[in-house]
């Protein structure tokens, strides 16, 4: 199975720059339905990562997410396949690596991308055990 980051990456990535408050990225992962959000500098590089635990400490709504945010953030290159990323995750014990094209952040790929590339692609329920083909003995 050839199957590209791009396939199964979110984009486009939401993202938070670190004078953000956390009062500001707790409402915006809220509102979409997400769980984390890379942190980029003024040129679009990923330089941490805030995610839903991070806001679960009584961090003020004015914080700015520069002092709590995850670092360093992982990110792998949009032209590398989906094995690296499992890798990365289960190494560092991530739930998301952001997907970078010259360095800019364009996409996310979280654990639940890869568990459904799992489900969609390779998970095949194997048959149940077949009777046997011995003759039965006679008495």
């Amino acid at each position: 199975m050839n199957v590209d980051i791009e396939q199964i990456m979110r984009q486009p990535v939401m993202t938070a720059s670190p004078h953000q408050s956390a009062g500001h990225v707790r409402a915006l992962m809220a509102e979409h339905g997400i769980s984390a959000l890379p942190v980029v500098n003024t040129d679009g590089e990923p330089v941490g990562m805030v995610t839903a635990t991070d806001l679960l400490d009584d961090h003020a709504d004015g914080a700015p997410i520069s002092g709590f945010m995850s670092e360093p953030v992982y990110t792998v290159p949009r032209y590398e396949g989906p094995h690296v990323v499992a890798r990365i995750m289960r190494n560092h014990h991530l739930h998301h690596v952001v997907v970078t094209e010259h360095k800019k952040a364009i996409g996310i790929v979280s654990a639940y991308d890869l568990l459904q590339l799992v489900e969609d692609h390779r998970f095949v329920a194997k048959p149940g055990p077949t009777p046997s083909k011995k003759s039965k003995r006679r008495s």
